[in-house]
């Protein structure tokens, strides 16, 4: 049988250690869904949202804290939109906000120094070989790769890049100018499918009814005007917003991402329909994190589901078995929707795969 669909994850954010650590009792449901549907021809990429190829693509939810609804709603809303053609991947972002400001013009600097729009992209939702770009207010970019998430080992590969990616930021104001207020910013994005594909065997672009593990954040910084300038406050982190809440401030953590439906139906017509293997994918990263805790105590990995003491019962199927450099933990997913059974493996790297059961070891 799946799991239960609630599961009971105990978070400590960093940087918040002085406080006691927050448990979180969240659904699969919780990690939000959104259908992208394909457009008829190119999307015009200036930044100003108006193209007729939007017509009728829905926004997502409006943004909400990193944490979830453990943090205050964000000060300025935020939402997204995504549409795709046979060489584009489409993203749009509308920000709220009456200070557009930004310092950086270099690609490839480390763009969360200033406010910015953020997109992650796990095309085949194993957690590994994903993707990460970051734009500011000045269109200024920063695209990398992930091997695996920082968690794992890393590394973050500042040297890959998106070839012929497009990108057009609007501002509805004045950039950098502290004697008024403004409106907000919106950005264009259309990242080449040549690109996406290039570190996973899923088709990009997609077909009609794939699934692809996705996210969005927006970075906030508060604010002061010093000398007629903006300047960060001093001694203040940072807000995180966000699409799909990650729980914890860490949006390196693929498997809480949001879930993409790709569709070539007409836009608004087809309802999201949340993946079923979700909930036992959530019950192998509860068994990773036992592991990882087992090894801090133990200094070494568990070798079966006894000796870790993880409580199976929700997923009777869980099985752990040593590897040379670590251990696998699977659980039997059943056949529903059409899906044959799969049996689904998590590595001690959180990499997270399924085979159909015939095909099974």
């Amino acid at each position: 049988m799946l799991v239960s669909s609630l599961l009971a994850v105990l978070v400590t954010a960093p940087g918040v250690l002085d406080e006691e650590p927050r448990r979180h009792e969240f659904t699969a449901a919780e990690a939000r869904g959104y259908v992208a549907y394909r457009v008829p021809g190119p999307i015009a990429v200036d930044g100003r949202l108006d193209d007729p190829g939007w017509e009728g693509i829905p926004w997502t939810e409006v943004f909400l804290d990193i944490e979830g609804d453990a943090r205050p709603r964000p000060r300025f809303k935020t939402r997204a939109r995504m549409a795709w053609d046979d060489d584009y991947f489409y993203i749009a972002a509308d920000l709220e906000e009456p200070h557009v400001w930004g310092t950086l013009t270099e690609h490839d600097s480390v763009i969360f120094y200033d406010n910015d729009f953020e997109v992650f992209i796990d095309p085949d939702g194993d957690n590994h070989q994903y993707y990460e770009f970051e734009i500011n207010a000045l269109n200024t970019g920063w695209d990398l790769r992930l091997v695996k998430p920082y968690r794992d080992g890393g590394p973050a590969l500042n040297e890959w890049e998106i070839p012929g990616l497009k990108t057009a930021v609007h501002v509805r104001g004045t950039l950098n100018d502290p004697t008024d207020e403004d409106e907000g910013w919106s950005v264009e994005i259309a990242m080449p499918w040549a690109a996406l594909g290039e570190y996973t065997d899923q088709p990009s672009p997609p077909r009609d009814g794939d699934r692809w593990r996705v996210n969005f954040s927006r970075v906030q910084w508060q604010h002061q005007i010093v000398d007629g300038r903006y300047q960060k406050v001093p001694d203040t982190r940072e807000d995180n917003w966000v699409w799909s809440p990650q729980w914890v401030i860490d949006m390196h953590r693929p498997e809480r991402w949001g879930d993409v439906l790709f569709s070539t139906g007409p836009a608004g017509t087809v309802e999201f329909r949340p993946d079923p293997a979700r909930p036992a994918r959530d019950f192998l990263h509860l068994v990773y994190e036992a592991q990882k805790a087992f090894r801090t105590t133990h200094d070494r990995w568990a070798g079966s589901v006894e000796e870790l003491g993880f409580d199976a019962g929700p997923e009777p199927s869980l099985t752990i078995e040593p590897t040379d450099d670590g251990y696998t933990a699977s659980v039997i997913v059943p056949a529903a929707e059409g899906e044959p059974a799969r049996r689904w493996t998590i590595a001690h790297d959180s990499r997270i795969t399924s085979v159909p059961l015939d095909s099974a070891p």
